[in-house]
């Protein structure tokens, strides 16, 4: 099921990972939670982490923070959570909320981390708008606890139309049964869950050059106003307004629809200039058919899409490889 997602698309959710939730000294810690149950995901963890950023993956971190006095949680009658600990966890600017030492280096991009003051990590926080901005619609989710905010910020994500994945060797609660009940319940109504060696092999896969979409055809026409008064007029294509001539000179008509349209070329009557495919890891593809020996019509430049090629198949078509 992987192979539906897309990492342009995705972002991995990094939940409190803190130093009152996974240190012995801790505010769990100190209430008799076994925090080296806790902290065993952080090898795992550093190395997703570090793959995610390395394949330009976004990485978002939640970190709990709390008050001394909360009036708002003060109206509750009936005892609340952090009543049952040795104190009020991860306050704000107490090292109990600080990020654990062997994760702290990685959390390198201030407008990543998100502040949150109860388990959700949506629950009136900025996550929501920051995965729109970065076009994110799939979420891998990491993180402590299981049972308490990592399981509502699995609910609340999947309530918001993402796709979730748990990766579940860096995803610990406090008690294992929970833990293993608590997927057993994302597995069959908010996601999937896998282990981190398969996110591994999916950043890999995803990584490897791989033609991703048809994204235009450019059609060579006798008469350019005849055949725009037919596509734009009669057949209600759209044309976009910002098209210039070709690299050749000749007049060029795009569509938002992926048609183009051109005169002609000289002493050739084929219809089909040219096929377009958006591509992945453009300058991987461009090595992978040079050492291939396949020939090549222009070499990787700057394209009207973005970086681009142009190569011809083995029936001579030409064709466009491009990454936005």
């Amino acid at each position: 099921m992987l192979d539906l997602l897309d990492i342009k698309k995705s972002a991995l959710v990094v939940i409190d990972l803190q130093n009152a939730f996974c240190h012995k000294d801790g505010t769990l810690g100190r209430s008799g939670v076994d925090t080296d149950r806790l902290g065993a995901v952080i090898p795992n963890l550093r190395r997703v982490i570090e793959t995610c950023q390395g394949a330009g993956m976004p990485v978002l971190w939640t970190v709990q923070e709390h008050f001394e006095t909360d009036n708002r949680r003060a109206r509750k009658r009936l005892p609340s959570h952090t009543s049952k600990r040795k104190g009020v966890s991860a306050l704000s600017g107490t090292w109990d909320a600080a990020i654990v030492d062997e994760l702290a280096d990685l959390a390198t991009e201030p407008s990543f981390i998100i502040r949150k003051h109860r388990f959700g990590g949506f629950y009136e926080t900025r996550l929501d708008i920051v995965l729109e901005m970065l076009g994110v619609d799939a979420l891998f989710v990491t993180g402590l606890t299981a049972n308490a905010c990592v399981e509502t910020t699995i609910r609340e994500a999947y309530l918001r139309d993402y796709d979730v994945v748990g990766i579940g060797d860096c995803i610990s609660g406090v008690n294992a049964d929970w833990e293993q009940t608590a997927e057993e319940v994302w597995r069959q109504y908010f996601g999937i869950t896998i282990e981190s060696p398969e996110f591994l092999k999916w950043v890999d896969d995803q990584r490897r050059p791989r033609a991703q979409a048809l994204h235009h055809l450019l059609l060579k026409v006798k008469d350019m106003e005849t055949s725009k008064r037919f596509y734009i007029d009669l057949l209600g294509f759209t044309q976009r307004l910002d098209a210039k001539p070709l690299p050749d000179g000749r007049a060029f008509i795009a569509t938002t629809q992926g048609l183009g349209i051109t005169e002609g070329g000289p002493g050739d009557l084929g219809q089909m200039d040219h096929m377009a495919f958006e591509v992945r890891n453009v300058e991987a593809m461009n090595q992978r058919l040079k050492e291939e020996g396949v020939p090549f019509v222009r070499e990787l430049g700057p394209g009207p899409y973005g970086k681009a090629i142009y190569v011809n198949d083995p029936d001579g078509n030409v064709l466009e490889l491009f990454e936005t």
